[in-house]
């Protein structure tokens, strides 16, 4: 694949640009020791994967809301009810998730030459605090509290559809970059879109806090961090 041949980039953040497995496993791990499980991270993540997308899928709720409601179930999946005061940490935990250590630099590199554009399921004020983390010069950002929904349903690509015409890129003209599979590189295929896999879990086996893609996906190209990607494409 050209590279070059793109004039936009749309970003998946959380999972690529933002380590969100980490910022989980923030609250997940101390609430966990708090009840007396002894779990590690990464069984603490896979416990909570499908909850989060099963949330989303229902009847819309910023994503506070989402991560709250997720954490429940999870407790409840794991035999431990989850109160109000810890629901509430996790949901207003996203602002301190922490960036991956290259993610700044890569938008920074990548800003000049194309334009970027993030495509996240979060609320507004969650990505706002983690772009004073990424420092991003965006050509846009949507988020899911501007479509009502959740990748990897189609809100966040008709909206997509509408920026780029704003933008006066043509869609051959974007390539969508992203980590997840379950949430990005389904709808990417589905979508006809090109797509770029950085695959932040490279070297760790499963899926962690991202449920198994749930249909057909495929990507053009694999990288294990956002330097790697930027390092090709500048």
């Amino acid at each position: 694949m050209d590279l070059t041949k793109f004039q936009a980039l749309s970003f998946d953040c959380y999972g690529t640009l933002i380590d969100w497995e980490s910022g989980l496993a923030a609250v997940l791990s101390p609430w966990a020791r708090s009840e007396g499980l002894s779990l590690s991270d990464e069984e603490l993540l896979l416990a909570y994967s499908t909850h989060e997308a099963a949330v989303e899928a229902e009847t819309f709720r910023l994503y506070p809301d989402v991560l709250a409601e997720a954490f429940r179930r999870t407790g409840a999946q794991l035999g431990r009810p989850v109160s109000a005061e810890w629901a509430a940490r996790l949901g207003a935990s996203v602002p301190d998730w922490p960036a991956f250590p290259d993610s700044t630099d890569a938008l920074a590199r990548l800003a000049s030459r194309y334009q970027l554009i993030i495509l996240s399921n979060v609320h507004r004020a969650g990505f706002a605090g983690s772009n004073k983390w990424l420092r991003g010069d965006f050509a846009a950002i949507i988020t899911a509290e501007d479509v009502g929904g959740y990748k990897p349903a189609e809100n966040h690509f008709r909206a997509l559809d509408t920026t780029l015409d704003s933008l006066g890129i043509e869609r051959s003209g974007l390539l969508h970059v992203a980590q997840s599979l379950f949430h990005d590189h389904v709808p990417a295929r589905r979508e006809g879109l090109p797509s770029v896999w950085i695959n932040r879990r490279r070297d760790k086996p499963g899926w962690g806090a991202t449920p198994q893609p749930s249909g057909d996906f495929s990507y053009d190209l694999e990288f294990g961090s956002m330097g790697e990607f930027a390092d090709a494409a500048v």
